[in-house]
């Protein structure tokens, strides 16, 4: 059983800025696709962003919604990645979760494909 960690969630206002965490305590994904997904209340789960290694390094891959405000990120070396959050909007305010793929998907991978999930982090904006 693989177990993912989530922190950093908060509350913040519209603007700011937040960095959360998934620790994968005893884990590498280094070779894993790992990812964010959210869930606003009374909304379907969806897909934030992702990263996938390959030969060249790692490959990052953005929702829409995220593009250009949102960088995944990872540390091997700390078995952690990283979602660093800016300019948040009051929609950006749903539970975060981190997700990890035992396998490599490119592009944006659905929430239906990760085989481990965390407990998820409650981030909200205020306007």
């Amino acid at each position: 059983q693989v177990q993912l960690v989530e922190s950093g969630g908060g509350l913040v206002q519209a603007g700011g800025s937040l960095r959360l965490s998934c620790a994968a305590p005893g884990r590498t994904f280094s070779s894993e696709t790992m990812g964010w997904f959210r869930q606003a209340p009374g909304k379907e789960r969806e897909f934030v962003a992702s990263v996938s290694w390959n030969w060249s390094g790692d490959n990052t891959y953005y929702s829409d919604s995220v593009q250009g405000r949102f960088t995944i990120s990872r540390d091997n070396a700390k078995n952690t990645v990283y979602l660093q959050m800016n300019g948040l909007k009051p929609e950006d305010t749903a539970v975060y979760y981190c997700a990890a793929r035992m396998g490599t998907y490119f592009g944006r991978v659905p929430a239906r494909v990760m085989d481990y999930w965390g407990k998820g982090t409650l981030v909200t904006v205020s306007s």
